[in-house]
C-alpha cells in the first residue's frame, strides 16, 4: 500500500518556494535533485550514479566526481526541468557549503540551461 506525502495546510505552504534545489556530494558520486516542497516530492533529479551518465564519463575516462561532473549533472537536470515546464527553481544549501567548486559548477550550468534561480 502506498501511502501518499502529507499535505501542508495553505499558511504554510503560502510562504515556501514551490521548487527548491537540494545537492548531495559524496567521495565518488554527485547528486542533485528539485523537490516540490508543499507535495514534498521529487519533481526531477539527476546524479553521476546513473548508469547511463556513468558508462558515458568512464568510456572517456572522466571522473565521476570533480567539478566537470558537477556540470554536467546541472546541465542534464537543468533540460530534464525544462521539459518539465519548470522555469524557476530556489536554491538550498547548507551551512557548510559555500558558492564554490562543484555547488558553483550545477549552479551556474543550470542557469546556462535556461533555469532561472530564485
Amino acid at each position: 500500500m502506498v501511502v501518499p506525502p502529507p499535505i501542508r495546510p495553505e499558511r504554510v505552504t503560502q510562504f515556501l518556494k514551490p521548487y527548491v534545489l537540494r545537492m548531495h556530494f559524496t567521495n565518488k558520486f554527485v547528486n542533485a535533485q528539485v523537490v516540490h516542497t508543499p507535495t514534498a516530492t521529487v519533481a526531477s533529479a539527476a546524479s553521476t550514479q546513473e548508469k547511463a551518465l556513468r558508462l558515458s564519463l568512464e568510456k572517456t575516462n572522466e571522473s565521476t566526481r570533480d567539478v566537470a561532473a558537477a556540470a554536467k549533472i546541472g546541465k542534464i537536470l537543468g533540460e530534464r526541468l525544462l521539459q518539465k515546464n519548470i522555469p524557476a527553481v530556489s536554491v538550498f544549501m547548507k551551512r557548510d557549503q559555500k558558492y564554490h567548486g562543484k555547488v558553483k559548477a550545477v549552479i551556474d550550468s543550470l542557469r546556462e540551461a535556461g533555469v532561472k534561480l530564485l
